[in-house]
């Protein structure tokens, strides 16, 4: 026998004898990133959670304040599941953890997210993991993903009033902008969009296209942190539009209007 249950304003089919493990956790949005509870090699912590940063990494502030060395394997936890045991830098994380209420203790990457079905909602922030086939959801709008440099992308275009660009945009859960471009990919250049913290949107474009979908005048920024085979990365102020579910591992992207 089949059910339905509401989660994060989806409808989701559920049964069947072998369910998902899943697990669930309050988050926040705060300086236009997505922060969770969580614990990595027994650092327990606000985390950023991003899958546009490919590996893990812990600040290094916190790192010397726990006694670790320079990198390390580490197996975790995150929202009541086991995270897999994987390499975790240590990197000045001061860029990025700047402006946050309480310290951020580091960035849950790409890496480890992608050994599960991420549910995401912005208001109020929750996230949910399945650790294995997610329940089916009805409806939606799929996007199929990329790995670029170990990050998940989506296929978008981008243009000012001269010039566009297409291309595969990371998909980033600790930026404000809509969307963050490298200097050069549209010209002129983004007026008062020189780069800047991740939680800032300086800047607009003209438009944004995304599936067939037409977005005008999405808030922007310029960024020096891309990886060159990106076009750039779209952040949480386009995000926030929707309910997310983000499976790495099987390359789908799925939003539900909130």
């Amino acid at each position: 026998m089949r059910a339905a249950v509401v989660i994060a304003g989806l409808i989701l089919s559920v049964g069947g004898s072998h369910p998902a493990l899943a697990g669930e956790v309050a988050c926040w949005f705060e300086n236009g990133a997505v922060v969770a509870p969580a614990s990595i090699g027994g650092v327990a912590g606000d985390w950023l959670l991003d899958p546009s940063a490919p590996r893990t990494q812990l600040h290094d502030t916190r790192a010397a304040m726990e006694g670790l060395a320079d990198g390390f394997t580490g197996e975790g936890r995150l929202a009541g599941l086991p995270l897999p045991a994987a390499p975790v830098s240590v990197v000045d994380l001061d860029s990025r953890a700047a402006g946050f209420v309480t310290p951020i203790a580091g960035v849950i990457g790409a890496d480890l997210l992608a050994a599960f079905v991420i549910d995401l909602q912005f208001e109020p922030c929750r996230v949910r993991l399945y650790a294995g086939p997610a329940p089916r959801a009805r409806g939606g709008q799929v996007l199929r993903l990329e790995t670029v440099g170990g990050a998940p992308a989506v296929r978008a275009a981008i243009a000012d009033d001269r010039r566009a660009r297409a291309g595969l945009f990371a998909v980033d859960w600790s930026s404000q902008a809509a969307v963050r471009v490298a200097g050069a990919t549209v010209s002129p250049q983004i007026e008062g969009a020189a780069p800047a913290g991740r939680e800032r949107a300086p800047a607009r474009l003209r438009a944004l296209s995304l599936d067939g979908r037409l977005y005008e005048e999405p808030t922007a920024a310029l960024a020096t942190d891309l990886d060159p085979a990106l076009a750039g990365t779209l952040g949480v102020d386009l995000w926030s539009r929707w309910s997310l579910r983000l499976d790495i591992a099987g390359g789908r992207l799925t939003l539900w209007p909130r």
